[in-house]
């Protein structure tokens, strides 16, 4: 068995570190945690609805759209609690009739290949005012039973209690790469945006910049929420409903912002406001429970992962954006499989680290 470093505990790290412990490894987890992602986040796992282009990107995501359902048996077997993952299903609203077939036609396509998906089905108005009394809608809307959201907090904490089971230690601190490159046999970095600052010393350059995304929670008056599935509005935000009446709006995706971690009321005034046409209720309730944190993009939104070109020890993955809750956790399983030399079934070459990471 190997003794494996992991520098960064969101949620990549935080997930190979219990299936690497899992495996039988001695695992150390080191985690400043200032400005992660993960935890900062609550998101959408609904790959299928996205329009977007990318092959690579899409069968990445809907494969770990798919992965939850192995990562929630895992962690059931263990007797802890999965209430960080609720899958209610999702809505997603398109601004033309012309729009909402389309995207219907590309997920009815979709789901041949990924049954993840679920029942598709077009809800009219009376209906979805029937579903979600208050959300004020004007159109119908693609329903998808296979969506899910998640509270990256408290899946965070899931898997640490779940690593503790095993051969784990968490040492709560930053650490330089060149402190521990001797000091254990496999080294996995996963830092996020901060990947060039842990590389740039070894005379690397790495193709990731980072974004600040920021979101907030508000309690409605309607404690009836446990099963509405997330709404993803024709718009930049989302529309996350958890328990007992909480709602979670965002996040926002600010560029140019650097490692910024202060909270912008200007920026989420705007955001609340974007929201109050969906949830008019929320024009006179106050944000609570705001988070800030900071994602990693490459510049083609495309996330990487695998061995450091020149450094065969040492494994890392970033540039996930604002699909990481999505993709974090399968990529975290594939490189543990890696570690543990297992061959994996998804082609690796579209995502490898070699295409971003260069040396100087």
């Amino acid at each position: 068995m190997k003794h494996i470093a992991i520098i960064g505990g969101g949620i990549v790290g935080s997930t190979a570190a219990f299936y690497l412990a899992k495996n039988g490894h001695t695992v150390h987890l080191y985690d400043e945690s200032t400005g992660q992602a993960t935890k900062a986040a609550a998101g959408i796992i609904s790959p299928w609805l996205s329009q977007r282009r990318n092959k690579v990107w899409y069968r990445l995501t809907a494969n770990g759209a798919a992965f939850y359902q192995t990562l929630l048996k895992d962690l059931t077997q263990l007797g802890l609690s999965t209430d960080f993952y609720q899958q209610n299903g999702t809505l997603v609203f398109k601004k033309s009739e012309k729009l909402l077939q389309k995207i219907t036609q590309l997920a009815q396509t979709r789901l041949q290949d990924d049954a993840m998906i679920g029942t598709l089905k077009q809800l009219d108005i009376p209906q979805l005012n029937a579903l979600i009394p208050e959300l004020h809608v004007s159109s119908q809307a693609l329903f998808a039973s296979g969506g899910a959201l998640i509270d990256g907090r408290q899946f965070i904490k899931v898997l640490r209690q779940a690593s503790a089971q095993f051969n784990f230690s968490l040492f709560e601190q930053r650490v330089a790469l060149l402190d521990i490159m001797h000091k254990y046999d496999t080294i996995l970095l996963a830092v996020g945006a901060w990947l060039p600052h842990l590389l740039h010393p070894l005379g690397f350059e790495v193709d990731v910049r980072a974004q600040k995304g920021q979101l907030f929670a508000a309690q409605l008056s309607n404690t009836q929420t446990d099963t509405y599935p997330v709404i993803m509005p024709q718009s930049e935000i989302d529309l996350l409903p958890f328990k007992h009446g909480k709602w979670v709006i965002g996040a926002t995706h600010e560029d140019d912002m650097g490692f910024d971690l202060t909270v912008d009321l200007d920026v989420l005034e705007r955001m609340k406001q974007e929201a109050s046409i969906w949830l008019p209720e929320l024009q006179h309730i106050d944000m609570t429970d705001i988070r800030v944190g900071t994602r990693a993009y490459t510049s083609d939104y495309t996330p990487f992962f695998g061995l450091v070109p020149t450094l065969p020890h040492v494994y890392v993955a970033s540039g996930l954006g604002a699909s990481g809750l999505t993709s974090g956790p399968y990529i975290a399983y594939l490189l543990s499989q890696l570690i543990n030399g297992q061959s994996v079934t998804l082609d690796l070459e579209p995502y490898s680290p070699k295409r971003y990471i260069h040396q100087l």
